[in-house]
């Protein structure tokens, strides 16, 4: 028995126009990727890979506008440790004018007209400190401040002070902060650094009677508070040859005096150095140094009525004022020695200060280096993580395409054999 199988030429047309269509939809869609460079052109494409490379892009993009956050707090700080260094060269060359003012030849009128150059290197270092960054926000700004960070010199006391909020921002592991620490390179605090500037009344010229720099010994014990020291009973010591000394401190702010102290039986011949302990948290020596007479006697020194004033300085902008004032007025070489070293011992603490925060500038410049560096290796795994998620192996995509094209011609050749088949070619 024999069966036979009808199969419609509608049903094998329509078959071989859905396989070609689908064939070139393939094809079509191969194209584009390989025109695109992609794997993934659509969502619907691959909806995980799709998912990875919008996570990739997302984070280089954070990764990007924290770069372009760092390059900015990067020109802050360079322009920061710069200012910082311009202010070290004027306070040494200001220094080495206030060091030849201690030249004992020189005369009054010669130290007046070195105080003029220190006068105009010291207005330079206060429009220094103020400068501003491209954003017209202070440089030295700290934690926050008004435009003008450093006031002065004022009437009232303290003669300069910081507008702002002390301290410095810790930054993070990607940012820096946009402003340096000012005030901890400019102003002084007593509890922190402990400077005073010590003042001795006017010697005769037939004496001297001076002080070293007054030196912290325990900050935390310093009070800021003025005081004066003053000599009394100067007389002959125990045994021929010595002179005897006694001097009493007073806290002229709180108006309290100590007990008087005695320095006893030290050569009248000799100079004497006198080692002053008794100001909480600082101390320093006084030199005395006599004078022999025509008769053979000598002058001494200490005298009765000497006095050594102690003020804290406030900034090293207040050294150097005060330096202006002493040096510049002083009468004689004791005076001029005097200043001379005073302000030398206040101006150094207030350079190892500046250094010590351009330092600090300087090593949030290395810390930028290498954010940078950190940032530019996640922006090569970021960039390696999307092109795996979407990116098109070329290699593997021009070989699917070359093999869907050969289909498709083979395809479309076998449709035009079979669109030839049909009954009504037999009828005639």
């Amino acid at each position: 028995m024999s069966t036979f199988y009808r199969t419609a030429t509608a049903n094998q047309y329509d078959n071989a126009l859905r396989n070609l269509s689908q064939r070139q939809t393939a094809l079509s869609n191969l194209q584009e990727n390989l025109t695109s460079g992609k794997r993934v052109v659509r969502a619907s494409d691959d909806p995980v890979a799709a998912a990875q490379a919008e996570r990739a892009m997302t984070r280089l993009s954070r990764v990007q506008s924290e770069q372009r956050a760092l390059e900015n707090a990067r020109n802050t700080v360079t322009q920061a440790e710069s200012t910082l260094g311009q202010a070290v060269d004027i306070v040494q060359e200001l220094r080495q004018l206030i060091v030849n003012a201690g030249n004992g030849s020189l005369k009054s009128e010669d130290r007046k007209t070195m105080m003029n150059q220190v006068q105009g290197l010291r207005e330079q270092l206060s429009d220094l400190v103020n400068r501003k960054d491209t954003n017209g926000l202070p440089l030295l700004g700290a934690l926050g401040s008004a435009l003008e960070p450093f006031l002065g010199p004022q009437s009232g006391s303290p003669d300069y002070t910081f507008s702002g909020q002390a301290g410095l921002a810790s930054g993070s592991g990607t940012s820096l902060p946009t402003s340096v620490d000012g005030e901890s390179a400019f102003m002084f605090q007593p509890k922190r650094d402990g400077v005073y500037t010590a003042s001795v009344s006017a010697i005769p010229s037939g004496r001297l009677l001076v002080t070293d720099g007054v030196k912290p010994v325990d900050t935390s014990l310093v009070t800021g508070d003025n005081y004066q020291l003053v000599f009394s009973g100067v007389g002959p010591g125990a045994t021929a040859g010595t002179t005897t000394a006694t001097y009493t401190i007073t806290n002229t702010t709180t108006g309290v005096s100590s007990a008087p102290v005695t320095v006893p039986d030290f050569p009248s011949d000799k100079a004497v150095s006198i080692a002053v302990t008794g100001i909480p948290g600082v101390s320093f020596n006084i030199t005395g140094t006599p004078t022999k007479q025509s008769d053979g006697t000598y002058n001494f020194s200490p005298a009765n009525g000497d006095t050594v004033s102690l003020k804290p300085s406030a900034s090293i902008f207040s050294s150097i004022d005060q330096a202006i004032r002493d040096i510049g007025g002083a009468t004689n070489s004791n005076a001029a020695t005097q200043a001379v070293g005073q302000a030398l011992n206040n101006i150094d603490i207030g350079l190892e200060r500046i250094h010590n925060m351009r330092g600090y500038a300087g090593e949030l410049l290395n810390r930028a280096d290498r954010i940078t560096g950190d940032q530019d290796k996640r922006e090569v795994q970021l960039e390696a993580d999307r092109s795996r998620a979407e990116d098109l192996d070329m290699i593997k995509g021009i070989s699917d395409f070359q093999n869907n094209q050969t289909g498709y011609q083979a395809a479309l050749q076998s449709y035009a054999q079979v669109q030839k088949l049909s009954l009504f070619n037999y009828i005639g």
